[in-house]
């Protein structure tokens, strides 16, 4: 009798992962395991634990260990574009929509639990890119990207008539998007968010002056 109950026991544990496994939710556990080590500190054992997968489980869901910081990383990017393009969207005075992007952006430098974390681009990926052709490949077409979005968004404030005839949006692009990656350094190294946010309006005035 007790041997059939285990059996019958057996026969319901589901096998494989746990159903509360979602690929989307285990892949933002692991980015949060090279946000904060970075990724050279971070071993398979730390993302295992923050997953909660073993080794095997990881590798036959992400790849190794690169595999799984390339996907975190161009997942952080998809994120934070789709957070850039709906901030940036028309139909508000760019000031306003400039705020509203660089707010999102704050919103996400400041969501560790405890303290600031950055950005996970400019807190983890800057350092590897060096040595490391496809990090830095998603790096740069990341930068690109932000720029353009910007651009896009001044191009349409200058036929609007919110810039000045002789702005240069190209130029106006660069400066909005260094002013988002001083914020994530600043942001990584102590500074408030009140005082980042400061920081931004003084740019935005710049931008739409």
């Amino acid at each position: 009798m007790q041997d059939r109950t285990k059996s019958n026991d057996a026969a319901k544990r589901p096998r494989g992962r746990p159903r509360a496994y979602e690929p989307e939710t285990a892949l933002r556990h692991a980015a949060d395991a090279f946000w904060r080590s970075g990724y050279a500190g971070t071993s398979l054992d730390d993302l295992s634990a923050a997953t909660g997968m073993n080794r095997p489980s990881l590798k036959a869901a992400f790849g190794d260990k690169h595999d799984i910081y390339v996907k975190a990383l161009t997942d952080y990017w998809d994120r934070k574009f789709a957070l850039m393009a709906e901030a940036l969207a028309p139909g508000k005075p760019l000031g306003d929509t400039l705020m509203q992007a660089y707010d999102a952006a704050l919103g996400i430098y400041f969501s560790g639990e405890g303290q600031p974390r950055g950005c996970f681009v400019v807190g983890t990926a800057v350092t590897e890119a060096l040595d490391d052709p496809v990090v830095r490949q998603i790096v740069s077409d990341g930068f690109v990207g932000l720029d353009e979005r910007f651009r896009v968004r001044l191009e349409q404030a200058a036929a609007d008539g919110e810039l000045s005839a002789n702005a240069d949006p190209d130029a106006l692009a660069m400066l909005a998007s260094a002013t988002m990656h001083t914020m994530a350094i600043r942001a990584r190294a102590g500074t408030p968010r009140d005082e980042l946010y400061a920081l931004a309006r003084k740019a935005v005035n710049a931008i739409c002056r």
